[in-house]
C-alpha cells in the first residue's frame, strides 16, 4: 500500500495540545481515517487562539497515512567556497540586513566585506555594563551599535507583514542553521530572545568568514569613494580603504553620522514618516489575565507563554499605536551618545520576567518637523528626535536614569508623588512627561489611553507607568533608490538597504532587503 501525505488543520484545547495521541486522533478524524492508519505527524504551524476564556490551540499537521513521512534533515548552514579572484562587494553594517545580504552574495559567488563600527557580540556584551551601571555610552558599542545590530539585544521577534513566505522561511530556516530554535519555523508568532541572539550572529559571521568573506569590526565608515560617478568602496576612521564593485549600505536606523556624510556628499535624501512616544509598563501577570481571561491572581498555565498585545488607533490623522511588545521584557537603554536617553524593549527567550513593556508611540510626518527644517534641512526628523532625546537627559537627572510618570499622572497632568518598580535597570526619576514630549504627541497620547482604556479595562491604572522617551522607531529618512535595481538613483554602485535606508521595519523584514540588495548588486555585475 502506497504512502498518502496530507496536510490537515487541526484545533485543540490547550490542555491536550501537546499530547501526541490527542493530535493523531484529530487529525484521523479530519482525514476521515483509523488512527492506527498514520504512520507519522509532523507540526507545520502551531498558534494561540484567546479569543475566549476557553484557549484552544490550531495546528497544522503534516501526516502520513499507512507509511512514514519523507526525512526532512534539519537546515545547515551550508555555503560554497567563494571563488578565487571573486568580485568584491562592501557591506556597511553587520545587523540583520549586513548578514543577511553577506550571505546571499557569497551564494551568489560574490566577494562580500562585512565593515561594522561596533564590536563583536561577545565583546559588545561587555560593553553594556557601563550603560546599565554606570549611565556612561560607549558610543560605537551598545544597545544599537555593533554584531547583529540593534536586534540583537532587542528581543528577537521575528514578526513581519511580508506576505511572501517562501523568502520568509529562508529567513528562519538560516536562523535555525546558525543555532535558533526550531520552534521558530513553526510558531504563529516566532521569536528568539536576547540571549539566544549573539550566539546565532556569531554563527553567521563564522560561516561568512568560513566561505571566504571578511568581517571587520571596529571599521568605522568616515568617506565615500566615487570612480568615474560610481560608488566603488569607503574610507574608514582609522585611514583605511576598501575597495570593490559596489557598497551595501546597511547601517541601521541610528548611524546618524551616515546621515550626515551623504548630505555632505550632495547625496539625495528623502524625509519619512517615523514614530515617537514612550514605553508604557505594566506587570506581566496583568496583560496575562486580560488576554487570556482569567481572574487576577491566577497562574498562568504552563502551557501559554507570556501574553502580548497590540493596540492601534488613529486620532487627527496620526496613528498611535503599541510598537515592539516585550511581554515578559526588560526596557533597556539605547542612546547611542552621552548627551541624550532613549529605551527601548527586549526579552529572554523565556519571556519570563515579571513585567511587560511596550513601546507607546505616534507617527510623526515630515510636516510635522518644521521647526526643525531651517537648520537641519531633510534631517529635520533626526533634529527633532535628538532634541527629545537630550530633554530625556536632562529630565531624567544624570547618567541613564530615565524620566517616568504614572499613567494616571500623565492624564492628569501631575507629577507623581512616586514611581513603580520597573525592569529598567538603570533606575527611574519622577518627571512631567506631558510637558517634556511635543504637545501634540503628549495629546494624542492621552487621547490613545482612553480608548485603550476601554479597549483593555485596567490598561490606565497606578500600575501602568510611562518611561521616556521611545524616539529610535524607526529611520527619520530615505535614501531612495531605483525601483528595479536598488540603487541610488544619482549614484550607481550604491545600494541603501534595511532600516537605516527607510526600506524595512525589524529583523525580518531588513534581512529580506538584504537578500534582496545582493541579488540586485549580483545581477548588476552578470
Amino acid at each position: 500500500m502506497s504512502v498518502r501525505i496530507e496536510t490537515v488543520d487541526v484545533i485543540l484545547p490547550l490542555a491536550i495540545s501537546e499530547d501526541g495521541a490527542a493530535r493523531v486522533q484529530a487529525a484521523a478524524r479530519q482525514l476521515g481515517v483509523t488512527p492506527d492508519r498514520i504512520g507519522e505527524i509532523r507540526l507545520r504551524k502551531h498558534s494561540i487562539d484567546a479569543r475566549k476564556r476557553d484557549i484552544k490551540i490550531q495546528l497544522r499537521l503534516e501526516v502520513a497515512i499507512d507509511g512514514k513521512l519523507p526525512a526532512e534533515p534539519a537546515p545547515t548552514p551550508d555555503y560554497p567556497a567563494v571563488p578565487a579572484g571573486a568580485k568584491r562587494i562592501i557591506v556597511v553594517g553587520a545587523g540583520p540586513a549586513g548578514l543577511f545580504a553577506a550571505l546571499r552574495l557569497i551564494e551568489r559567488g560574490l566577494k562580500p566585506i562585512v565593515l561594522e563600527r561596533g564590536k563583536d557580540a561577545s565583546a559588545r556584551r561587555f560593553d553594556l555594563a557601563p550603560i546599565l551601571r554606570e549611565g556612561r555610552v560607549i558610543e560605537d558599542s551598545n544597545y544599537c551599535f555593533g554584531e547583529g545590530g540593534a536586534g540583537t539585544f532587542s528581543d528577537g521577534k521575528l514578526y513581519t507583514r511580508a506576505t511572501k513566505r517562501g523568502p520568509v522561511a529562508d529567513v528562519y530556516r538560516t536562523f535555525v542553521a546558525h543555532g535558533a530554535p526550531e520552534a521558530i519555523l513553526v510558531d504563529a508568532h516566532p521569536h528568539i530572545g536576547s540571549n539566544l541572539l549573539p550566539n546565532v550572529v556569531k554563527a553567521m559571521r563564522g560561516s561568512i568568514i568560513a566561505a571566504g568573506g571578511e568581517v571587520h569590526f571596529q571599521t568605522k565608515v568616515s568617506g565615500f569613494i566615487r570612480r568615474d560617478d560610481r560608488l566603488i568602496g569607503v574610507t574608514t576612521t582609522d585611514n583605511r580603504e576598501f575597495i570593490g564593485d559596489g557598497v551595501i549600505l546597511a547601517t541601521g536606523h541610528s548611524a546618524r553620522d551616515i546621515y550626515r556624510l551623504l548630505q555632505s556628499e550632495n547625496i539625495r535624501l528623502e524625509p519619512k514618516p517615523f514614530a515617537m512616544g514612550v514605553r508604557i509598563e505594566h506587570p506581566q501577570a496583568f496583560i496575562d489575565a486580560r488576554q487570556y481571561h482569567y481572574p487576577a491572581g491566577h497562574e498562568r498555565p504552563a502551557l501559554l507563554p507570556a501574553a502580548s498585545y497590540r493596540l492601534a488607533t488613529k486620532i487627527k490623522d496620526r496613528g498611535v499605536h503599541s510598537f515592539c511588545m516585550c511581554p515578559g521584557g526588560f526596557i533597556v537603554p539605547a542612546a547611542t551618545e552621552n548627551d541624550e536617553v532613549v529605551v527601548n524593549g527586549m526579552s529572554l527567550s523565556r519571556r519570563d520576567s515579571p513585567f511587560a513593556n511596550s513601546g507607546f508611540v505616534v507617527t510623526v510626518e515630515p510636516e510635522d518637523t518644521a521647526e526643525f527644517q531651517a537648520d537641519h534641512g531633510v534631517l529635520a526628523g533626526v533634529a527633532m528626535q535628538k532634541a527629545l532625546e537630550q530633554a530625556t537627559k536632562q529630565a531624567g537627572g544624570g547618567g541613564q536614569v530615565a524620566p517616568a510618570q504614572r499613567v494616571p499622572d500623565f492624564m492628569a497632568g501631575l507629577l507623581s508623588p512616586e514611581l513603580n518598580k520597573t525592569s529598567y535597570f538603570p533606575g527611574l526619576h519622577p518627571a512631567r512627561l506631558d510637558k517634556l514630549l511635543p504637545g501634540p504627541i503628549a495629546w494624542r497620547l492621552k487621547q490613545g489611553l482612553k480608548l485603550f482604556g476601554q479597549q483593555m479595562p485596567g490598561y490606565v491604572s497606578n500600575d501602568a507607568q510611562l518611561i521616556g522617551c521611545e524616539t529610535r522607531t524607526s529611520s527619520p529618512v530615505r535614501i531612495p533608490r531605483d525601483d528595479t535595481t536598488l540603487q541610488h538613483p544619482e549614484v550607481a554602485g550604491l545600494y541603501p538597504c534595511g532600516e537605516g535606508a527607510g526600506f524595512a521595519g525589524g529583523i525580518v523584514s531588513a534581512a529580506l532587503d538584504g537578500m534582496r540588495c545582493a541579488d540586485a548588486a549580483a545581477d548588476a555585475l552578470k
